[in-house]
């Protein structure tokens, strides 16, 4: 069931009219979007609807031409210091991993807790082997990332930002990579954080997670957000044409 917030709830992210343009391009419309605490927000719909931008602008990585992005009711300033500090309370994982080639696992692990929350060299390579434990590849953790599979890098690469201690995690198309027997076991610690109340917006086009691990479902299309409502809601009765196009043209494969 969605979450559902009292008013004197502050959320995790927000997004207040938030609208950018690539040239002539306007990507994002308008947006407007709340995450709560604990909340699992999955942000669903067709390629170049302007999902992985809206994931991208909640931690600067996309700067915005109008509208407002507040964490934990702060708002998100364009550059400097104040950024740093903001940007490294939220996690972010990619499709591609970027994991650095040249460093262990452990040593990807260690660099920002040490370098930016100033955590002592042993606890800080205590935690990360903790979290490299949590998500099943300690046994990796003194090998170079390309020696891992796919699977084993989104997962060091998920345990990288879990690291730094955030108050939430953005997912961009994380399993969008990775050969079909990878998916699931990315999708598995995915599925603890959600279980152990994780804030996450995430970037899917994997329908069954998004059905069975988020609170709500947003449906984006042109850069705008279409509807979004509880998963159980949105995939059996979706409340725009629009939506009801796209999980029927997402269901079709699987009647072939």
């Amino acid at each position: 069931m969605t979450q559902i917030q009292t008013p004197g709830d502050k959320p995790v992210i927000e997004l207040k009219n938030v609208n950018k343009h690539y040239g002539s391009l306007h990507v994002l419309r308008d947006i407007s979007l709340s995450v709560g605490k604990g909340e699992v927000v999955v942000v669903i719909g067709p390629s170049g609807s302007g999902k992985s931008t809206l994931c991208r602008t909640i931690n600067r990585l996309e700067t915005i031409d109008s509208g407002e992005i507040l964490i934990d009711g702060v708002p998100l300033p364009q550059e400097g210091r104040e950024l740093a500090q903001l940007r490294a309370q939220i996690g972010m994982v990619f499709q591609s991993f970027n994991l650095f080639s040249h460093m262990t696992v452990l040593d990807n692990m260690t660099l920002a807790p040490t370098g930016v929350l100033k955590l002592p060299k042993k606890q800080a390579r205590e935690e990360a082997m903790q979290l490299l434990e949590r998500v099943g590849v300690a046994d990796q953790a003194h090998k170079l990332p390309a020696q891992l599979s796919g699977g084993q890098q989104q997962r060091a690469a998920i345990a990288r930002a879990l690291a730094m201690h955030p108050k939430a995690m953005l997912f961009d198309e994380p399993t969008s990579a990775l050969d079909p027997e990878m998916i699931g076991e990315v999708l598995n610690v995915m599925t603890g954080l959600a279980q152990d109340g994780m804030t996450m917006v995430i970037v899917t086009h994997e329908m069954n997670f998004a059905r069975r691990v988020s609170d709500r479902v947003v449906f984006m299309d042109g850069g705008s957000i279409v509807e979004q409502d509880a998963p159980e809601a949105f995939f059996a009765h979706p409340k725009s044409q629009r939506a009801a196009d796209f999980l029927q043209s997402i269901r079709a494969p699987e009647k072939l």
